[in-house]
């Protein structure tokens, strides 16, 4: 990733508020110290230390990041080298939310938000010892918001549209006096906003607050009630978006409480600078654990408890995908919650060999998945189905992939959520499957094991807590460079 900078004269400071107090500005600036030490901010503010450019005339500029030299997102195939990973940190403020009442909140089960904070820094260390450079949601957030009046001003635009003021159930602005009544405007909520420091922005964000406001008719004359809809599920980055061979198409997600997300990721990616190629609309549904890229030839994505056919339909009208062809895995008989996305019942784990959970292969099993296959006219451009119907374990096999069947039991255990860094190096939280990984003759490949029960509690694994949105095209991996990242 090529950092732009933005500098000062020598001598010279920016003041990111003119009413901030000495006070106020020590601790954001403590704050931010210590920030910077953490690998995260490390990675979102990693520069080439040879580029040596001019300051950008907007402020906002610089606050951007081009994505290596093609300067755009872009992912051929599951199995090419892992570069840029987006994830997001498990949040204290949403995540205590969401575990207040997991069932209401989409997790499996109780979470343990100290043990899952822990978990998830081991998984971005791991990822960082692979080469993978990781980027969290807060840092992306946060990244030069103290030091640039842009990056500032576009971080509180944000925190602003999810900030809400009301009146309380049974109460009108009448009821008010006069000269409280500013204390609800839109003007009142942006003078909070600019006072407050970065990580106040971050967490207004993350935990979507409604201020319900009654009148007290005595100290301040106003009383305050509060209502939250918390980013309780972003820890999971895989959903919100997908990366195609053309770049980053931004999702729409069926739960209605995880929309939101969508946009906080948007405003992530185009903070990187990174071009959002399109975006899926009503009444398309499109979460990224139902697709995988497989090539420049291939696309695959599941329809069916999440994703549906409209948005596979926008993706091929658009031209989207990048790709020659694309299947169309529709889960028809299944659709059940612990098999949610094609990531839960099937991965990719090298260039010839696939995971796949074994109730769903054979024409006979009732809950198999069905393939429609569409391809794309060189000269429209415009996809038209081809064969429809086909069984997914033939069908991947007709594609070149032995297939390593994944106990029932053991796909409840997350067992085919699994992350390929490239290379076939796999990250994996269940044990016994990636024994049965490495002694299968078909994968020649190393696993990793993790344990990410805590995660996994919130029903998701390794390849739903991330966003591999840069991967190194084969070609332009030197000779024997996959052999030496798999340690051989």
């Amino acid at each position: 990733i090529e950092f732009i900078r933005y500098t000062h004269p020598p001598g010279s400071k920016l003041s990111m508020l003119g009413e901030t107090t000495t006070s106020q500005h020590l601790s954001e600036t403590i704050a931010m110290s210590s920030m910077r030490k953490n690998p995260s901010y490390l990675d979102v503010s990693a520069v080439h230390e040879a580029l040596e450019e001019p300051p950008r005339k907007k402020a906002r500029n610089a606050t951007t990041c081009k994505l290596l030299e093609s300067k755009r997102a872009k992912q051929d195939h599951e199995n090419e080298l892992a570069e840029v990973a987006i994830v997001c940190e498990p949040e204290h403020s949403s995540l205590m939310m969401g575990g207040l009442h997991p069932r209401g909140s989409l997790y499996e089960r109780p979470v343990n938000i100290d043990i899952a904070k822990a978990q998830h820094a081991e998984f971005r260390n791991l990822l960082r010892s692979h080469g993978v450079r990781v980027l969290t949601v807060r840092e992306i957030l946060a990244y030069n918001v103290e030091t640039n009046i842009g990056a500032r001003v576009d971080l509180e635009n944000l925190a602003l549209s999810t900030l809400k003021y009301g009146m309380a159930a049974g109460h009108e602005v009448e009821s008010l006096a006069e000269c409280d009544r500013k204390y609800i405007s839109d003007e009142y909520k942006r003078e909070v906003i600019e006072n407050m420091g970065v990580s106040q922005l971050v967490d207004t964000i993350m935990i979507q607050p409604t201020v319900h406001i009654t009148p007290s008719y005595r100290d301040t004359g106003l009383s305050a009630t509060y209502t939250f809809e918390p980013l309780s599920n972003l820890v999971y980055t895989r959903d919100q978006q997908i990366t195609t061979c053309k770049g980053i198409v931004m999702g729409r997600l069926r739960s209605q409480q995880r929309q939101r997300e969508v946009q906080v990721m948007h405003f992530c990616i185009e903070k990187l600078g990174v071009k959002v190629v399109g975006q899926i609309q009503e009444p398309g549904f499109l979460e990224g654990g139902d697709f995988f890229p497989l090539g420049q030839d291939l696309a695959m994505l599941g329809v069916g408890l999440r994703s549906n056919v409209a948005a596979a339909r926008q993706l091929m009208d658009q031209d989207l995908l990048g790709s020659k062809r694309f299947a169309v895995v529709r889960d028809d008989f299944d659709r059940n919650q612990d098999r949610m996305h094609l990531d839960c019942v099937f991965s990719v784990v090298s260039d010839s060999c696939c995971i796949m959970l074994e109730d769903i292969m054979g024409e006979a099993s009732p809950l198999r998945r069905l393939v429609d296959e569409y391809v794309r006219d060189p000269e429209t451009g415009k996809y038209s189905l081809k064969r429809q119907g086909l069984e997914l374990a033939s069908f991947v096999r007709e594609e070149g992939y032995n297939i390593i069947p994944i106990k029932a039991e053991h796909q409840l255990a997350y067992a085919c959520n699994v992350l390929n860094l490239g290379g076939s190096r796999i990250i994996s939280v269940h044990a016994s499957s990636a024994r049965q990984m490495v002694r299968s003759p078909h994968f020649k490949g190393d696993v990793c094991v993790i344990d990410f029960s805590s995660i996994t509690s919130m029903y998701g694994s390794v390849h739903c807590a991330s966003q591999i949105i840069k991967r190194v095209p084969s070609a332009l991996v030197p000779a024997g460079e996959n052999e030496k990242q798999n340690g051989v």
